[in-house]
């Protein structure tokens, strides 16, 4: 499976990046029920920072926006596993297809983690750039506004110079 398919399976719940069981039951070729199982067995090696249930209006969010359940959905509400808990599943369903793709997900969390640390600092140089203009359109401006107070004074001298005299003429 490719890198671009896992991220497409990788959410942003609690300002967190997170995983679903039923996506990870369907990646590791197992049933969620199955999965969620494994993990009550083993429920000391998933603190909350590596899994946690999203509320019923997280999913109910979840599920107007983006999640089509299939065949009416679950009746719980899934667990969301973060990164960590995602690791931690590798330790927990030992079959060779839920290693392998284990790794593959591992790579996608690292490569999510690289573009955000590439978009920080594409903002920070976006911002320096955006000050350096506006400084700029400031300076410009001031500019501008010399170039025309100079252009009034010739405009009044001119008029004055060139104006019709009145009285008498020779």
């Amino acid at each position: 499976m490719q890198v671009q398919e896992i991220q497409n399976k990788i959410y942003e719940v609690r300002e967190q990046k997170v995983m679903f069981d039923f996506d990870l039951a369907e990646l590791y070729d197992t049933e969620t029920r199955a999965l969620n199982q494994a993990v009550k067995r083993n429920l000391g090696r998933f603190p909350r920072d590596f899994m946690f249930q999203l509320t019923q209006k997280e999913w109910d969010g979840l599920k107007s926006q983006f999640v089509i359940p299939k065949r009416g959905g679950s009746r719980t509400r899934p667990h969301a596993f973060t990164e960590h808990g995602v690791t931690m599943l590798a330790s927990v369903i030992k079959s060779s297809r839920a290693i392998n793709m284990n790794i593959a997900i591992v790579r996608a969390f690292v490569s999510l983690k690289k573009f955000a640390i590439e978009y920080k600092e594409l903002s920070g140089q976006l911002f320096l750039l955006r000050q350096r203009i506006g400084e700029h359109d400031t300076q410009l401006n001031r500019i501008y506004d010399a170039i025309e107070n100079i252009l009034e004074e010739k405009k009044e001298t001119k008029t004055w110079e060139t104006r019709e005299r009145i009285g008498f003429k020779k």
